[in-house]
């Protein structure tokens, strides 16, 4: 069975979104967790998104498209995301994860609404948040609370974050235009449509800069 270019480039996006997540946790679980515990926890959440990826990357072979070759066209603008964004500590790793993370979620759930629904589901299954949430908020807040000029740094660096995030799916579309197309049905083409979209996205974000005290 063959799908849609567009359908096959955010499966693929998202693919590889999820293989890196799950590369990004586990070296943040090794070089930035300060206990075992936190160690633990972070990679516990690695191992949730690397099984997404595998979901990811079955349905792609299952709808007749090489994985490979449907996550390559996007290596280049996500490993330039995390290299921009590479966290200094574990407090900015956590709002990464969190912040940075969610709001690209939140686009691609987005962009999957209108799309069949068996690919709509798995689009929802691989975002569903799997405590990653609760994880980052208690952690997060704890750091604060334990030093409360870290809140005012990481509201700066989640700022950066959005920015940069907006920046890659920006690059995305512009390499895909199939992806870009599959948007705009999704979303609608209009000006007042982008305005809704780009509305709902930061009230996401504003959610949870308020649930971590930023």
């Amino acid at each position: 069975m063959k799908e849609s270019p567009g359908v096959v480039d955010l499966l693929g996006v998202l693919a590889y979104a999820e293989l890196s997540a799950y590369a990004r946790m586990t070296e943040d679980a090794t070089t930035l967790a300060p206990s075992l515990g936190d160690r633990a926890g972070l990679s516990e959440l690695a191992v949730t998104e690397y099984a997404h990826f595998r979901l990811l990357r079955d349905r792609l072979a299952e709808l007749g498209a090489d994985p490979e070759k449907a996550m390559s066209p996007f290596v280049a603008a996500l490993d330039g995301w995390h290299a921009q964004t590479r966290p200094a500590d574990w407090l900015q790793a956590l709002v990464k994860t969190y912040v940075g993370d969610g709001i690209a979620h939140d686009f691609y759930r987005e962009a999957s609404r209108n799309l069949d629904p068996s690919i709509a589901g798995l689009v929802d299954e691989v975002l569903v948040d799997e405590g990653r949430s609760e994880f980052a908020v208690e952690r997060v807040r704890a750091g604060i609370e334990a030093d409360p000029t870290a809140g005012a740094r990481l509201a700066l660096w989640a700022r950066r974050l959005v920015g940069e995030a907006l920046s890659q799916a920006q690059q995305v579309a512009l390499a895909r235009p199939e992806l870009a197309v599959l948007v705009a049905e999704s979303v609608g083409e209009g000006e007042a449509d982008i305005s809704r979209l780009f509305a709902k996205l930061t009230e996401g974000h504003g959610k949870r800069m308020a649930a971590m005290g930023i």
